[in-house]
C-alpha cells in the first residue's frame, strides 16, 4: 500500500529539514574554536536559512521552482568514501567540514527521495533544484576539507 504525499506534507517535511539544518550547523559552530570555521558554518547556516524561506515562500505561492539558480557541481564524492569523525569538542577544522559534507549529502539525497515521490512535474522540478543546491553545498565543504586536511606544501 502506497501513501500520495500530498504537495503541503512535502514542502512541510522539507521547511523542518532545512530548520533542523540551521539549527546543526549553529550548534556546530559554538563548538568549534577556529573563527574561520564559526564563519563558515555561520554561512552554510545562513545558506539553510535561505533555503527554508525559499520553500515557505513556495508553499504560500509567492513564486515558483524556475527563481532559484542553476550551476554546475563538481562531486568530489569524500562524503562518500570518508569515515564520518564524531562530534567532540576537540573536533579540528577538517573534520568540521567533512560532517558537514556528509549532511549536505543527505541533504542532497531527502530531496531526489521527494522528487521521485512528487507527482506534480513543477514540485518534482523544484525538489531537484534544491537537490542541487544541497550538492553544490557539498562540494564546497569538500573542497573546504580537502584544502584543510591536505594543505599545499611549498613543495608543490
Amino acid at each position: 500500500m502506497t501513501h500520495d504525499i500530498t504537495i503541503s506534507e512535502l514542502l512541510n517535511m522539507a521547511v523542518s529539514r532545512e530548520q533542523d539544518s540551521y539549527f546543526f550547523y549553529m550548534d556546530l559552530r559554538d563548538i568549534v574554536v577556529d573563527p574561520d570555521v564559526k564563519d563558515t558554518l555561520a554561512w552554510i547556516g545562513e545558506e539553510e536559512k535561505r533555503h527554508r524561506k525559499f520553500l515557505v515562500d513556495y508553499r504560500s505561492g509567492k513564486f515558483g521552482f524556475k527563481s532559484m539558480r542553476l550551476s554546475d557541481v563538481v562531486d568530489f564524492r569524500i562524503a562518500e568514501n570518508v569515515k564520518e569523525p564524531e562530534i567532540t569538542h576537540e573536533i579540528d577544522s577538517a573534520e568540521v567540514f567533512l560532517i558537514a559534507s556528509r549532511r549536505e549529502l543527505n541533504a542532497y539525497r531527502f530531496y531526489m527521495d521527494l522528487s521521485g515521490i512528487a507527482s506534480q512535474e513543477e514540485i518534482r522540478k523544484m525538489l531537484l533544484q534544491m537537490a542541487g543546491e544541497e550538492l553544490r553545498h557539498k562540494e564546497k565543504m569538500e573542497y573546504l576539507y580537502t584544502n584543510t586536511a591536505f594543505p599545499q606544501t611549498s613543495g608543490g
